[in-house]
């Protein structure tokens, strides 16, 4: 008796985190419709370069969407999940609950010394998705250096965010107008946005703590940053490209690409 209540509590905290880790990639989804299809690109290049049996560094993680994408297609992976969101990392923690797959690392990627926290290094990939876009310039500049150090010789990196190709204008426009309309029309049927996501989280028994630890450590993100008009993000995909041959990687390229984001992939 005692051990089927067990088994049933653990399979409703699973169910509970699964929940949780579903609501994120609806939320994410409604911002990036695409976004299965550049995770599919990322793991495919993943597997090219590392073979089926991976050391892999999920940079930013989140709640681990990536990882979980790798765990199920390549089960043999190892990863350890990296970031800084107390909310992120307890769905993340709670997803990955008994899985010795999966290592934690909490970090700030501005602190010069994050690499020194890793337990794995040097990994085969390091990979990241729609978080780097989150630092200026310099910030994001020394960040792509210290990966060189973080990668074994001819391990790649893959970073799929918000990203431009500057050479068609016109094009980009006209496909964010369509996807702009897409948008409010899902609105109005129900989908949830970044402020509702949030405000939920903080409402949430199993996320309120690490919310308002969250709202204190980094901030409100329902509310505009104080500095927001004066950041300086680079938002061309060539700019990414260059500046990764220029901090020592080998070979980069883009591998996959929207009308707003890309998908670039740097070997060592």
């Amino acid at each position: 008796m005692r051990k089927g209540r067990a088994a049933l509590m653990t399979a409703t905290a699973a169910s509970a985190w699964q929940r949780l880790q579903t609501s994120w990639d609806r939320q994410q989804e409604w911002y990036m419709p695409d976004r299965e299809e550049r995770f599919r690109v990322m793991l495919d290049t993943v597997e090219a370069v590392a073979g089926s049996a991976p050391r892999v560094l999920d940079l930013a993680c989140g709640t681990g969407s990536i990882s979980d994408r790798l765990l199920r297609r390549l089960p043999d992976a190892r990863t350890t999940c990296l970031d800084i969101d107390p909310t992120l990392l307890t769905i993340a923690r709670g997803h990955f609950a008994g899985d010795d797959r999966v290592t934690f690392v909490e970090a700030d990627l501005t602190d010069p010394g994050w690499t020194g926290r890793l337990p794995d290094a040097p990994y085969d990939a390091v990979v990241t998705a729609t978080a780097l876009h989150w630092l200026d310039t310099e910030p994001l500049r020394r960040l792509y250096g210290s990966l060189t150090g973080v990668l074994r010789e001819g391990g790649v990196f893959l970073n799929a965010d918000h990203m431009e190709d500057g050479s068609a204008p016109r094009l980009n426009a006209a496909l964010r107008t369509l996807h702009t309309g897409r948008q409010e029309q899902q609105r109005r049927e129900g989908a949830v946005d970044w402020a509702d996501w949030w405000d939920a989280a903080a409402r949430d028994p199993l996320l309120a703590a690490a919310t308002a630890e969250r709202f204190a450590l980094l901030g409100d993100p329902r509310r505009p940053r104080a500095d927001a008009g004066r950041r300086d993000r680079p938002t061309l995909t060539r700019w990414h490209i260059e500046t990764l041959l220029e901090q020592g990687f080998g070979e980069a390229r883009q591998v996959w690409c929207s009308a707003s984001d890309a998908l670039v992939a740097a070997l060592r």
